[in-house]
């Protein structure tokens, strides 16, 4: 997938930088301080376009992440976790961005949190969406990341399952899978995602590359002030996951919604917002207190 459908959404706002190794899609939205947004595995920047008009007085920085999406990888060993936040770093010094607060949905949440602990001017905040912060329990455990790395070293795998995924039930019940129940607009978007061999393949390499262990284990050390929003219909990431994630960050809290699957920030994107922002600006608020000379 190398050109940017003109029907995509937010397409106006889409631009190609070329930072390496990757050849970045990002989109840029609004005005203010900057707020970085990161999806999870198998999505792209469309993941957020629902969310976006429920966070105004920033900018929001929305990057296919790489291999995905639009993004082409300039390398198909850049797809694990510290590899990915050290592009991302990268390429926010290149542009001159300083993310105030990172959003984060599943994996994107890992990624943000690692950003938090690298980037030269360290975020605010960082705001996690049913975040993926634990490992996978038992037998699956040891299987799953085999599994993704057998089937990313095969050239044939990806246009094998974009095969197998190219009808329109099938995305739908690979979505509802999830928890989420997303309308036929949302069910398109992900089906031309699955279609291209590109981000199947970059999706497989980064479930391939992931090892979360070392984060966790540092995550009592992490003193960014972070939310953490799980859903009790997520049936990809129980919410104990978030729960007991929160419990180990240095400044973490916690807010459960009820109703609602893993992508909750597509179904119910004004809800999320409404959660966000105040969170956000009481960050916000309470540095600006304590950065003020007494």
């Amino acid at each position: 997938m190398q050109l940017i459908p003109p029907d995509w959404p937010l397409r106006h706002h889409s631009r190609r930088i070329r930072c390496r190794p990757h050849d970045w899609h990002v989109q840029l939205i609004g005005e203010g301080p900057d707020l970085l947004m990161l999806h999870g595995a198998g999505a792209s920047a469309h993941s957020f376009h629902p969310l976006v008009p429920h966070l105004p007085g920033y900018r929001l920085i929305i990057p296919d992440l790489p291999g995905q999406g639009f993004t082409r990888a300039g390398g198909m060993f850049r797809l694990g976790l510290d590899a990915m936040a050290d592009d991302l770093a990268t390429l926010a010094a290149d542009q001159g961005w300083r993310p105030v607060a990172i959003i984060g949905h599943s994996a994107g949440t890992a990624v943000a949190l690692r950003m938090a602990e690298i980037l030269p001017c360290a975020p605010q905040a960082v705001v996690g969406i049913n975040a993926a912060l634990g490992p996978f329990d038992g037998f699956a455990g040891w299987l799953f990341p085999k599994l993704a790395k057998a089937m990313s070293a095969s050239p044939f795998v990806a246009a094998i399952v974009t095969r197998m995924a190219s009808k329109r039930e099938q995305v739908a019940s690979l979505l509802q899978g999830t928890g989420s129940r997303l309308g036929p607009d949302g069910v398109a978007l992900y089906q031309r995602l699955v279609t291209d061999p590109r981000h199947i393949e970059g999706t497989l390499g980064m479930m391939a590359q992931w090892q979360l262990e070392p984060l966790v284990e540092r995550m009592a050390q992490i003193m960014v002030p972070c939310l953490l929003i799980a859903t009790d219909k997520d049936k990809a990431v129980p919410m104990r996951v978030s729960r007991d994630a929160a419990a180990v960050l240095g400044r973490a809290q916690y807010h459960e919604l009820a109703g609602y699957g893993h992508l909750v920030h597509e179904e119910a994107p004004e809800t999320i917002g409404n959660v966000i922002r105040p969170f956000l600006d009481r960050t916000r608020s309470s540095l600006s207190l304590v950065s003020q000379p007494g």
